[in-house]
């Protein structure tokens, strides 16, 4: 019988409403115990005889690969496939699958949320009141700003309409060329980064995780920024060097952050982080969507599903 893992949290959840339908696929369906991803060596122990996945943002290495020689599929729920070797997969013929432009909506509004939590004060304000205080914090409106964006693809894009419907001045930056001449046609001035992290009073990143955006917040980076500017993260966790970003919010070389996503998932009890008023988190959650959720269950099943019956089953 074939067998497949599920390891997704997000499909974990409502696994029940699916198994039928995987089960009367043939499938012989596994559920991994995952808080938020599998490592490597998490994967190790569960991979062997496996093969088809249903994953999150577990860690698909190559030596993961090597010890799943039946493995033929991986479905990723969701859309960034950078925790997958995807040339370690293809020299294996392994198919790797996800849902693009899965949930652009939802990350975009977060993102502009906290643009607008940060320009009005409302968390620090709401604080006050419950501490007995009365201040009027120092605010602005967003028409007095301007935004900058690093990656232009959907969510970026969806972002600076979101921005512009605001009356932001909207700048942009994108390794791609043809990502910079989209967003300038919807009225986004394209930048270089140094010009964006230097023009900026927020910076709010989408690109992908890849070698060029690793660790891209970094010291150098982040020096760039207005003393009065803010940084938020909705895109990758390591697109943020967490100790340069702690040193910043530590001599105040920067206004504070929003992080959805860390560099280490969940976000340590010991992490400095959580000593800054001013630097905002959420749980990986930007995605929330129940929509957006409904059509990446269905994407991600019909992927499985597809990819097991075009590709030959394999033999140790």
């Amino acid at each position: 019988m074939t067998k497949i893992l599920v390891s997704a949290p997000y499909m974990l959840a409502v696994i029940d409403r699916f198994l039928p339908q995987l089960e009367s696929a043939g499938l012989k369906v596994e559920l991994a115990d995952v808080n938020e991803r599998l490592s490597e060596g998490e994967l190790l122990a569960l991979i062997g005889d496996v093969d088809g996945v249903i994953c999150g943002d577990d860690a698909f290495t190559e030596r993961v690969m090597e010890q799943a020689p039946l493995l033929r599929v991986i479905s990723k729920w969701g859309t960034g496939i950078d925790s997958i070797d995807e040339a370690a997969a293809d020299r294996r013929g392994i198919r790797v699958c996800n849902t693009p432009n899965a949930f652009t909506d939802s990350v975009a509004d977060t993102a502009m949320g906290y643009v607008l939590v940060f320009a009005r004060q409302l968390v620090r304000s709401d604080t006050d009141i419950r501490d007995g205080a009365w201040r009027k914090r120092p605010v602005v409106a967003l028409c007095e700003c301007t935004l900058g964006i690093v990656g232009l693809g959907n969510i970026g894009l969806a972002v600076a309409k979101r921005a512009r419907a605001f009356g932001m001045t909207v700048i942009g930056t994108d390794i791609d060329e043809q990502a910079g001449q989209r967003a300038s046609e919807v009225g986004v001035a394209v930048r270089s980064l140094e010009e964006l992290l230097k023009q900026s009073d927020y910076v709010t990143l989408h690109c992908d995780l890849n070698p060029t955006s690793f660790h891209l917040m970094g010291d150098d980076n982040i020096a760039l920024m207005k003393p009065s500017a803010y940084l938020v993260n909705t895109a990758r966790g390591p697109m943020v060097e967490e100790q340069s970003l702690v040193s910043a919010l530590e001599r105040n070389a920067i206004a504070g952050a929003a992080l959805d996503v860390f560099e280490e998932e969940p976000l340590p009890l010991e992490s400095r982080l959580r000593e800054f008023s001013n630097c905002l988190f959420a749980p990986h959650n930007a995605n929330g969507s129940p929509s957006a959720a409904e059509k990446v269950h269905i994407s991600t099943i019909t992927n499985l599903l597809k990819g097991l019956a075009e590709l030959p089953p394999r033999t140790r």
